[in-house]
């Protein structure tokens, strides 16, 4: 899986209709939980990923004050299915943000293959170092193509928070969606 800008779907999944999540631990950013709780999707995680990984300083994240009240609250007390756990070594050659920063390099030390994160340079700097970055939006597209949410849906919701995203790379994905659920190609 590879993804693009603002946790998007590469152009080379579109072009060939796949945007499927093979891997079963993943290790999570802030951003994207974030979204997810605010949407009311959060517990498409589990049901994607048989472990999600965090590191500390997402949690301290999630629970600073700026943070929306759901997420916050949700952060307060965490599902059973989040495992929080503290890099052994945080790799600050990545000089990132330290929720971006630990994530990475606790991707890297227990060798998970994956990495949910939204932030551009964050992807890069994961994508640089042998980890397949995946965004909201693929974890909401590949949800749908799950029969866990309807995408279309979803979308609504998170247009209503401060997620960005280009429209062309929605309308892209929005298209192939549509493509997908009727069986045509237009």
């Amino acid at each position: 899986l590879h993804s693009s800008d603002s946790g998007g779907v590469s152009a080379q999944q579109r072009r060939a209709g796949k945007n499927t999540l093979p891997v079963k631990v993943v290790v999570s950013d802030t951003s994207p939980l974030n979204y997810l709780v605010l949407v009311g999707e959060i517990e498409v995680l589990p049901k994607l990923f048989d472990e999600i990984l965090v590191p500390p300083a997402v949690v301290a994240e999630l629970r600073s004050l700026r943070t929306p009240r759901p997420v916050y609250q949700w952060a307060e007390n965490l599902p059973v299915w989040i495992n929080v756990q503290t890099p052994a070594l945080v790799d600050q050659t990545i000089a990132l943000g330290k929720g971006e920063t630990e994530a990475i390099s606790l991707a890297v030390e227990r060798g998970v293959p994956a990495i949910v994160i939204d932030d551009r340079h964050g992807r890069i700097a994961a994508e640089q170092r042998g980890i397949v970055a995946v965004g909201t939006l693929n974890i909401l597209d590949s949800a749908d193509r799950r029969g866990l949410l309807d995408f279309e849906e979803v979308i609504k919701r998170l247009r209503q928070t401060n997620f960005h995203v280009a429209p062309a790379i929605l309308d892209a994905i929005l298209k192939q969606i549509r493509t997908r659920k009727t069986g045509s190609s237009g």
